[in-house]
């Protein structure tokens, strides 16, 4: 269905890659994504390596065959024999954020892994170039999670790097569907990341109250906190988050003490959860399968009756 330098790279069919949410992206749904033809990723954020490393190695059985790709989100990483573990299971995909793109990088491509950055700046993708890194996944700040606190959009950031870069490109934050993918290749990128769509999935493990927060959300129903340090994080609104919206002198990190009852309790004032504003586009929980074919066609659709449009004849 598409041919470009993501899908040769990766192996994959359809060049959409799974956020890596922690504590979510883990083998069930990093598999699901996989065996729908995109590409699944298990996270390392939440700073679980045991579970991880067991996740890591229960994807081949779950998606037998199936490129998949692992996150190093460097700020939570501990333990840097991670990377050699990734490296001894085979992984031939990594995702490197949240530090330095030359701390890793060097060591994975000499064991012939395919490395990409994450960026949310010019200035962060130009020095993962100069890194050695094979792409980059360009994020901006309508996405949910951690951010930027100097937060720019997608539509201004990731055709800015696409000019001035020749590496492929991933285009991270206000993506869910055909036409939002259609744009991404009209601004630069091969490749689109998806993160609260996939959150707000059938295979997501998070308590059914999130994905419904998810659901009924407005394109207004997010907030960006911790603009006065990094990291910045854009959760759900919720009373919790809204008394936290303008507090410039505590860190809204300090909420995550609550992650279990969030994330699996569906208590949503026990945290913060992470959402893009996309949830105000989500209409309704869906199996991955069903979402990732119909963006795929809706993409190649999209891409089809604009070339009808404008360049026939």
């Amino acid at each position: 269905m598409f041919r470009n330098r993501i899908t040769e790279m990766i192996g994959c069919e359809i060049p959409i890659l799974q956020a890596p949410m922690g504590f979510i992206a883990r083998a069930p749904l990093a598999s699901a994504v996989a065996n729908a033809g995109a590409i699944g990723m298990i996270e390392t954020s939440s700073g679980e390596l045991d579970v991880v490393r067991e996740e890591i190695r229960r994807m081949p059985e779950l998606a037998p065959g199936k490129p998949f790709a692992v996150n190093v989100a460097q700020a939570f990483v501990r333990d840097p024999a991670i990377v050699d573990f990734i490296v001894e299971q085979g992984v031939t995909f990594v995702t490197t954020s949240a530090g330095d793109p030359t701390r890793y990088t060097r060591q994975l491509k000499d064991a012939g892994v395919t490395v990409f950055h994450v960026v949310p700046t010019l200035r962060a993708a130009l020095k993962a170039v100069d890194a050695g890194v094979d792409g980059l996944v360009v994020e901006g700040a309508e996405g949910g999670g951690f951010k930027n606190p100097r937060d720019v959009s997608t539509m201004v950031l990731l055709p800015l790097v696409a000019s001035k870069v020749d590496v492929p490109v991933i285009a991270a934050g206000g993506f869910l569907d055909g036409r939002t993918m259609a744009a991404a290749f009209a601004l630069g990128a091969e490749g689109i990341q998806m993160g609260t769509r996939m959150v707000a999935s059938a295979e997501s493990p998070i308590h059914d109250n999130w994905k419904q927060a998810i659901v009924d959300a407005a394109e207004t129903g997010t907030v960006l906190l911790n603009r006065h340090r990094s990291p910045a994080v854009r959760v759900l609104r919720t009373q919790l988050t809204e008394r936290l919206e303008f507090d410039t002198t505590g860190n809204a990190m300090e909420a995550m003490a609550g992650v279990q009852e969030l994330y699996f309790g569906g208590d949503l004032e026990a945290g913060l959860p992470f959402s893009g504003q996309v949830a105000g586009r989500i209409e309704s929980v869906r199996p991955i399968a069903e979402v990732l074919e119909e963006c795929a066609r809706e993409c190649l659709e999209v891409l089809g009756a604009l070339r009808d449009r404008y360049l026939d004849g």
